[in-house]
């Protein structure tokens, strides 16, 4: 029993110290209590929840949507946490990142799973379960709603290894077999005639075990700069580079790798070639009308209106690649983002119609000629873009 008292009292000093300590950082100074609503008007909705308020529990569903990313230290878990930054506001619009396992685990998650909206994927994990006749003709059932960005492909060997034929009957590293690194690293191997002994293992475990000696070299698709690839050290450890020969221009694109980015990897002023396949936004064919389909509508406007502040810092890097408009080989995009694009497409054009008739009346007003360069017409289009921003009741 004083055992128990003594549990007891520790335990009440503990909460009256925590409470104290709340209060401290309590904007509202009401009595050591911090108004959630006061935070966030979403926590303030879902305080005030009651059993019989079904309004609440709906409109908070239908402005949640899940993304599946990949897995622990990749680029595509920071895109989601990047997603959820920018595009979640009170209880009009809330993303919520799923860690996956990588692209293949994607695609099944988007097409099986109830409870995901979206996904991240690359675009050659598609083509290599197709022909390997694992899955049928499922493409149809998936829609895109933007490439992403071009991830790169990270060859981490010691430095014996000085190219990639070196790998012939080594031992290497791919990842798990739901991810995504795995299908690229075999597609290109393949392509390329090397024949390594491959290796599903975990990322972080498998830098371990090169480290140890116990594999040869570990791949990662990644978005450069990497933050996993970044934090690999050790002296006889480098970048193995990937030459863009003719069986992989098809389906890959030409990148390098940079000091800067690796420097325990490069040495200082170093490049590294290597080939990049690109990463994109995906989410289920929906039928419009469908509920499922107006929450990723939703989604789309919401993301597209705000890339821009995604591609400032302090968000991936990698967000400066997107290019909402660039097509997708072999891919249906998502209606409602093509509407936008569309929308937006005649709203480009009218503005940059109404740029130049201002520019020719300036002309005709100072009695002049128009006799931009390049770069000066440039210039004054993306001001005059700003000045137009700025204006009362511009569209955002």
């Amino acid at each position: 029993m004083r055992f128990a008292t003594r549990v007891a009292s520790r335990c009440a000093v503990a909460l009256l110290c925590a409470t104290s300590a709340f209060a401290q950082g309590n904007p509202q100074g009401i009595k050591g209590e911090l108004d959630p609503g006061a935070v966030s008007d979403g926590l303030k909705a879902i305080f005030s929840y009651s059993s019989g308020n079904k309004s609440t529990r709906e409109r908070l569903n239908a402005n949640t949507v899940t993304v599946v990313t990949g897995t622990i230290g990749g680029t595509y878990v920071q895109f989601g946490a990047d997603l959820a930054s920018v595009l979640d506001d009170g209880n009009q619009m809330r993303v919520l990142p799923i860690v996956g396992r990588g692209s293949v685990q994607s695609i099944a998650d988007i097409l099986f799973l109830k409870g995901v909206d979206l996904g991240i994927m690359r675009a050659d994990t598609l083509d290599y379960l197709e022909r390997k006749g694992y899955t049928g003709n499922i493409r149809g059932q998936f829609a895109y709603i933007t490439k992403l960005y071009n991830e790169e492909m990270h060859v981490v060997a010691r430095t014996s290894i000085k190219s990639l034929a070196d790998l012939n009957g080594r031992r290497v590293a791919v990842d798990l077999p739901n991810g995504g690194t795995f299908v690229t690293a075999i597609t290109i191997f393949e392509r390329l005639g090397i024949k390594p002994v491959y290796a599903f293992i975990e990322q972080r475990i498998a830098y371990e075990k090169l480290k140890n000696g116990e594999l040869d070299a570990v791949v990662a698709v990644q978005g450069s700069p990497s933050k996993a690839v970044s934090q690999v050290k050790g002296d006889n450890l480098h970048l193995v580079p990937i030459p863009y020969s003719e069986p992989l221009q098809s389906d890959y694109l030409p990148s390098v790798l940079k000091a800067e980015d690796y420097p325990s990897l490069i040495p200082p002023g170093g490049r590294v070639d290597t080939v990049a396949v690109p990463a994109i936004l995906a989410a289920y064919n929906w039928s419009p009308k469908t509920e499922r389909y107006g929450k990723v509508e939703h989604f789309v406007k919401i993301f597209f209106d705000r890339l821009k502040s995604l591609q400032q810092p302090p968000f991936h890097p990698k967000w400066k690649e997107v290019v909402l408009s660039a097509p997708l080989k072999g891919w249906t995009r998502f209606p409602a983002a093509q509407e936008w694009l569309d929308r937006n497409a005649t709203v480009a054009s009218d503005t940059r119609q109404r740029f130049e008739q201002f520019i020719a009346a300036q002309a005709r007003d100072t009695g002049g000629q128009d006799t931009r360069a390049a770069e000066d017409d440039a210039t004054l289009y993306q001001q005059f873009l700003k000045w137009k921003e700025s204006q009362p009741g511009a569209r955002r």
